[in-house]
């Protein structure tokens, strides 16, 4: 990773984001990992920018080198993590993994003659790399994905013992071996199809990106353009963290990149340790939700929806405008209630001079969203940006890639993706089970059974799951299980599809920030010197836009600009931006002075309904709106208590 303010930024991931407990490896054991992953890299962009490598080929040979790298990086206990190398059984798991699973590699031809069925070596090999897999996946995406991967193999397993609706014929461990490890419906299917495609090429732009400063120079365009207001620094966070969620779509990753820098600046005029360390917890989650790079489960929503990526980003634009200017604006209402003063206007960068420093680097990212959005696909548009970016990055010294930067880039790129690599190498073993068993259509019907049919109900039920599957899962995993079992209740319900996925996304990225298990916020809290438990509540009330934004997109898709002309959509935005100040006023409490608790549930009723399309709820959000504004202004200005 690249430094940032002189510091390390594998250092600062290794001590606040809690995803990220990997060892530092040295001598010849760092040497041939980085060699590996460069490998992996170069690979990866190989097969996408020719086309000529099989699917399933790309897919072993990326899933066998992350499990390698991953059993070298990651140790089995916290123990390891005092060692700066793998010890002889890391070693010996990380070789095996990649025998194992590249066996499908390198006997691709051979098995597909088989038609989904194994020989019994086919059969020890695939037993011993899922085994590996599993290992790999409670190392470095923890113990509940693992465990929940093997619950769903039990039900396969013991189909014929279970009651009710979860009854069906059962399967044998052959062909539970065959289904996920021989087939394309397993550990080879479709995640980790996105994950070696789309997420692959998407994290090496934005790791080519990070090389040549964009990062810093995102920091310094928002200081530049917000810190100067009141409540400045937190201004300056929000709007980093926007512009590095274009390009990242990691919360805990975004928090360590921005927030070592933003969160002391907030404590500094003024705003709590809690707050501050909230704030940088919720602007970096909505980096999931930002296009043009969302979180890696966005890719496997175009997949599964079966549509282009861009109209994934388009749809996904007025959402993430309005959950970024609930939080912007809560905060410019926090800093007005406790009368916090912004930056000094002479250490404020001038914003010109930061775009003819390093303005040209933006046009790979214009570029990029130019390609997404005219149609093209998101191997074309990453392969080619990446190429642009390159070329841009030499035209001034300050950007200039090196040799040394270049292979860095490919190096962080692989060590970025593992996560996401093994997340959907291991969630395979739950999507195969519901392919083989038809658990999904049974679940759906159950569902909606469980709601009484009503929409709101199974609603309920989808976002509660999804927060809970999030609190031990990866969010593109929580999103693949909810989408699987889910979201076809809602599309049974009438549900557009867009807004049924988008459901399930928008929970699973959400659980980022919703305690007991909310690891952007702990990853804020380590930098604040906070309670994590006081900063996951504040995030989540912060982040409360977030919550009730899905269920509106869900009533009137109008919100993500489905079947909406352009009348339609700039007049919903306009009313849904007003609703939303009026939500952030109910929740800090303050709109031109202080809110009694009558006035902010009047305020956040009237956020409901102006947030909702519709005219007669913007005529009745207006009418009350004005109402309360009135009598705010009749009480004449705030004076901040001494």
């Amino acid at each position: 990773m690249t430094e940032k303010h002189g510091i390390d930024l594998d250092e600062l991931v290794k001590k606040y984001d809690t995803e990220s407990r990997f060892r530092t490896l040295s001598g010849w054991q760092a040497k041939i990992t980085s060699a590996v992953a460069i490998l992996l890299t170069l690979y990866v962009f190989y097969a996408n920018y020719t086309g000529t490598v099989p699917s399933a080929q790309l897919r072993s040979f990326v899933l066998g080198l992350s499990c390698f790298i991953v059993f070298m990086m990651y140790p089995a206990g916290r123990k390891g993590l005092k060692s700066n190398s793998a010890g002889p059984v890391d070693l010996a798991l990380a070789f095996a993994s990649v025998l194992s699973i590249l066996y499908v590699f390198v006997n691709y031809n051979t098995i597909a003659m088989r038609g989904g069925y194994g020989t019994t070596t086919d059969q020890i090999i695939g037993a011993i790399a899922m085994l590996l897999l599993l290992e790999a996946g409670r190392r470095i995406v923890g113990k509940e994905l693992s465990i929940l991967a093997l619950v769903f193999m039990a039900y396969a397993y013991f189909g014929r013992s279970l009651p009710g609706f979860l009854a069906h014929r059962g399967y044998t461990i052959t062909r539970l071996i065959d289904h996920m490890y021989i087939s394309s419906e397993g550990i080879f299917g479709v995640p980790l199809g996105v994950a070696a495609t789309y997420i692959y090429l998407f994290i090496l732009f934005g790791s080519f990106l990070q090389e040549t400063g964009l990062g810093q120079m995102f920091t310094n365009m928002a200081i530049a353009l917000a810190g100067g207001s009141p409540g400045g620094p937190a201004k300056v966070a929000i709007v980093a963290s926007g512009f590095l969620g274009m390009i990242n779509g990691s919360a805990a990753a975004n928090v360590v990149t921005t927030g070592t820098f933003t969160i002391p600046l907030m404590k500094s005029v003024g705003y709590k340790s809690h707050f501050a360390g909230a704030v940088e917890a919720v602007a970096s989650t909505g980096g999931q939700i930002m296009p043009p790079v969302m979180g890696a489960a966005a890719f496997i929503m175009a997949e599964y929806l079966g549509m282009p990526y861009g109209k994934v980003m388009i749809a996904a634009a007025i959402p993430a405008f309005l959950y970024y200017l609930a939080v912007f604006i809560m905060v410019h209402l926090e800093a007005r209630r406790l009368g916090l003063q912004g930056l000094s206007k002479e250490n404020l960068p001038k914003l010109w001079e930061i775009l003819k420093e390093r303005g040209h680097m933006l046009l790979p990212i214009v570029l990029l969203m130019y390609l997404l959005i005219a149609g093209y696909t998101p191997i074309f548009a990453a392969n080619y940006s990446i190429f642009g970016l390159i070329a841009v990055s030499f035209l001034r010294k300050e950007t200039r890639m090196t040799w040394k930067s270049f292979v860095k880039a490919l190096e962080g790129a692989a060590k970025s993706s593992l996560s996401v690599t093994i997340a959907c190498g291991v969630v395979g073993f739950v999507v195969g089970v519901i392919s083989l068993t038809g658990l999904g259509l049974m679940a759906a019907n159950y569902i909606i059974e469980l709601a009484g049919g009503i929409l709101f109900f199974t609603l309920l039920f989808t976002m509660v799951a999804s927060i809970i599957l999030g609190m031990g899962l990866p969010t593109s995993a929580c999103y693949i299980v909810t989408a699987t079992v889910a979201v076809p209740a809602l599309i049974k319900m009438g549900v557009d599809p867009v807004a049924a996925h988008m459901f399930a996304f928008y929970f699973g990225c959400l659980s980022a920030i919703t305690p007991p298990v909310a690891l952007a916020a702990y990853a804020g809290a380590g930098i604040a010197g906070a309670n994590p438990a006081t900063v996951g509540w504040t995030a989540t009330r912060l982040g409360i836009a977030g919550f009730l934004i899905p269920f509106f997109f869900v009533y009137s898709p109008v919100l993500l600009l489905q079947d909406a002309t352009f009348l339609e959509a700039l007049w919903s935005v306009v009313t849904a931006s007003i609703g939303v100040t009026c939500l952030a006023a109910a929740v800090i409490g303050f709109l031109y002075r202080p809110l009694d608790k009558f006035s902010r549930a009047i305020l956040f009723g009237t956020a409901l309904l102006l947030i909702h399309p519709g005219l007669v709820t913007d005529s009745i959000g207006f009418g009350v709106l004005a109402l309360v504004y009135l009598l705010q202004r009749s009480k004449g200005e705030y004076t901040v208590p001494a």
